[in-house]
């Protein structure tokens, strides 16, 4: 594939990157490190309303841009870069993308409406204290009551699930096993019976959060689409953010690299730069060539997703595996390379490697992910046409 920018995408980049480099700083995301708001308020309102990224894959029939895939990589490659402490991943690649799937037409034009305009901010409640990225294991319940449904289980690791306005809650109806009985509920605000609490992670710049569902009652528009429904949106959902979280982490793996080269050439060991010796130029050279190659795939799979073709869920395990290694290995070369600085607490080393790390279980290990295509293979060798996140059909 011979892929290059289009002059709307170069400026869709330098520009994020210039804003980003200015608003995204270090010391901001210490502030909020140390505060106990999820995110930083001004730089969220800065994204979503004056830049319009809010709108950027919004379709144009529900007040947005109407933009691609490639597009929103290019976003999170940028905020990758900078660790920007918003709920721009949460908000576009996760809850709207559920809305966008498995919403009826009303529910598009209010809920993803209020995203474009940036005055939603929303988040997808997925997995559950067992850990596990697959639809099967999903054991929220709900089960209908009059008009309504009554919502019962315990979710975890709810990106910015805390300060959200939006949670999009999946579950299963009582009793179904697998794809079957899954519906996406969306909930606007605490309801009775529900409690959040913020989670202690690794990744100070990116909370989670626990939501405890005790028979809540929601109305019967609070379900996305027709209940029972949703298995294949939810997959397509997991699917999409898998590869804007592999676009984040090319972003930080580049920012790793940069930053590595800076330091070697200034600093100076035995009486000339340590960037000049060859043990540090092959390291910094590997880096630079897992980057390149993490960018690579995870554009091809950008291309993919908005040609409509029926390989994204191969191609956005690729990336997810790669780039989560590529990503995990940077950061831990550049605190290496750094040498004692890069463990202190004022270097800011250690917080690409703390994301590196997060973002490397979140949605699925590479592990899981290689197995993934292994089964896309071995699918495709058996005459079976496609494969649900967690495993065949």
């Amino acid at each position: 594939m011979n892929f290059a920018f289009t002059e709307e995408q170069e400026l869709i980049r330098d520009s994020a990157r210039k804003f980003l480099a200015e608003h995204a700083t270090s010391e901001r995301a210490r502030a909020v490190m140390e505060s106990d708001s999820g995110y930083d308020e001004a730089l969220w309102a800065n994204i979503a309303q004056e830049m319009g990224w809010a709108a950027m894959v919004v379709p144009e029939a529900y007040g947005g841009l109407g933009l691609g895939m490639v597009e929103l990589v290019i976003l999170q490659e940028e905020m990758g870069r900078r660790l920007a402490c918003a709920p721009f991943f949460a908000t576009s690649a996760l809850a709207g993308q559920a809305v966008l799937f498995q919403g009826n037409e009303d529910q598009k034009s209010d809920l993803l409406g209020r995203i474009a305009a940036g005055e939603l901010s929303a988040s997808l409640a997925f997995s559950e204290p067992s850990m596990g990225w697959n639809l099967e294991d999903i054991n929220a319940t709900w089960r209908q009551d009059g008009d309504g449904f009554v919502l019962n289980g315990v979710k975890r690791h709810v990106v910015d699930g805390l300060d959200t306005d939006l949670l999009i809650i999946a579950a299963r109806k009582e009793g179904s096993k697998g794809c079957e009985g899954l519906s996406l509920f969306a909930l606007e605000g605490t309801l009775d019976g529900m409690a959040c609490t913020r989670l202690v992670t690794m990744d100070q710049t990116r909370p989670q959060a626990q939501i405890e569902l005790n028979n809540v009652s929601v109305s019967g528009s609070a379900c996305l689409g027709a209940p029972g429904t949703a298995a294949d949106a939810l997959d397509k959902t997991l699917n999409i953010a898998a590869l804007a979280l592999a676009a984040e982490q090319v972003g930080g793996a580049q920012e790793c690299l940069d930053k590595t080269v800076e330091y070697v050439k200034e600093r100076v060991q035995f009486g000339r730069p340590i960037g000049s010796f060859q043990a540090v130029k092959h390291k910094c050279a590997d880096m630079m060539v897992e980057v390149e190659s993490a960018r690579s795939a995870v554009y091809y799979a950008a291309c993919i997703v908005d040609e409509g073709t029926d390989e994204l869920a191969e191609v956005a395990s690729m990336a997810k595996a790669y780039c989560s290694d590529t990503y995990f290995k940077c950061a831990g070369d550049a605190i290496q390379l750094h040498g004692g600085i890069g463990v202190t607490w004022e270097h800011d080393a250690h917080l690409y490697f703390k994301r590196a790390r997060a973002s490397r279980s979140y949605l699925g290990d590479p592990a899981y992910h290689r197995e993934r295509v292994a089964k896309a293979i071995e699918a495709f060798d058996t005459s079976v046409d496609h494969f649900k996140y967690g495993g065949t059909v």
